[in-house]
């Protein structure tokens, strides 16, 4: 062979080589990639037990401080108006800046009750914020091995669909300790954590009040139809806060349920472009949609209502959706089941839920 050819073969030779490492680098790093995406399979459904009169519960407070003494004092004497026992945690009445107390502490305190075997369930005492802060200060392998009822709403959004996602058990988006508790909430609750229901969650009708027909706390229909699935959700603005976390909920084949307070209809559009853009309206069997209390215009010109910013990103869904449940920051409300397997039927405005919440 002349030296032409030799170097020519040579530098064929060192061709297909780099070739083939780069073609292997490629498919390497494409299943890499594949394996780094791809979510974790949803862990196996775990039941806390059913909160009975006369067990002990315990009051946490994860996010936001209580300032004066009348709010944990009602909700003491509430929780026992339901029949329990109430151990307040070493931290409940602490403050530090808005948090009640220092972020360790605060998770220091929920993991210390769900330790405490006399403990058959937690109640936060109220929302804020704050909740993000602790998230990761969790201990899910104790939560997995000792489950037992936790519940909130609002900022509760946060712990209680990351509980549901690192450790299968079933949570509540429920009222906090410090909420009215009026009968339609004490109801609701009861039915799920208490008595172990397959409830119905429907709005009231035939609540004309002074009226000729009903106008308050009524469901309208977006997209028809029924469907199963595993219910996640809660406040959108903190549901959108754990995007692209651990603790975001598993949304394929779920049911989805949101509520707002408080923000101007641009940020509402916001958080759920933020859904739309992490895949979540694709994957979902369903939408519920609560209450989006106070959530208006604000200052601006020619900003899309609440009924035409629904429309944009459900009107489309091959999903029955429907707006107007008994969920959000609103006196009246029902117990959830996060985690929990429901039917929704967006015609008739109703979620049912499928099998017991709690285990006897």
């Amino acid at each position: 062979m002349n030296t032409n050819r030799r170097v020519f073969a040579q530098s064929l030779a060192g061709s297909l080589a780099g070739s083939l490492a780069v073609s292997g680098l490629a498919v390497a790093s494409a299943t890499a990639a594949a394996a780094v995406e791809a979510p974790p399979a949803r862990l196996p459904t775990l039941l806390p037990r059913r909160l009975q009169p006369g067990d002990t519960v315990g009051i946490v407070s994860p996010a936001n401080a209580t300032y004066e003494r009348d709010p944990m004092d009602f909700a003491v004497e509430t929780l026992q108006a339901l029949g329990f026992k109430v151990k307040l945690a070493p931290h409940a009445r602490a403050r530090w800046g808005q948090f009640a107390g220092q972020d360790v502490d605060r998770a220091g305190d929920i993991n210390a009750m769900f330790a405490d075997d006399s403990i058959a369930g937690i109640f936060a005492m109220t929302g804020g914020s704050g909740c993000n802060r602790i998230v990761d200060k969790l201990d899910y392998a104790l939560i997995r091995r000792k489950p037992k009822y936790f519940g909130g709403y609002s900022d509760l959004t946060c712990l209680v669909n990351a509980m549901q996602r690192k450790t299968g058990l079933v949570t509540f988006h429920a009222p906090v300790a410090s909420s009215e508790w009026n009968g339609f909430s004490a109801d609701h609750f009861k039915a799920l954590v208490m008595n172990g229901e397959t409830a119905l969650l429907q709005n009231p009708s035939g609540e004309r009040g002074d009226n000729l027909i009903q106008r308050e706390d009524r469901t309208v229909m977006i997209r028809p139809g029924k469907a199963r699935g595993v219910l996640v959700g809660g406040n959108l603005a903190v549901l959108t806060s754990l995007a692209g976390t651990p603790y975001f909920p598993d949304c394929r084949g779920a049911i989805l349920f949101i509520e707002e307070v408080n923000e101007y209809l641009y940020r509402c559009d916001r958080m759920l472009s933020t859904l739309r853009l992490l895949g979540v309206l694709d994957q979902v069997a369903g939408v519920v949609i609560g209450k989006f209390t106070h959530c208006e215009p604000g200052e601006g010109y020619g900003v899309l209502t609440l009924d035409e910013i629904f429309e944009d990103y459900f009107g489309g869904l091959k999903v029955p959706v429907y707006r107007g449940a008994m969920i959000g920051h609103i006196k009246r409300k029902f117990t959830l089941p996060v985690g929990g397997m429901v039917e929704m039927d967006a015609d008739a405005g109703t979620l049912q839920v499928l099998s017991p919440a709690v285990r006897a």
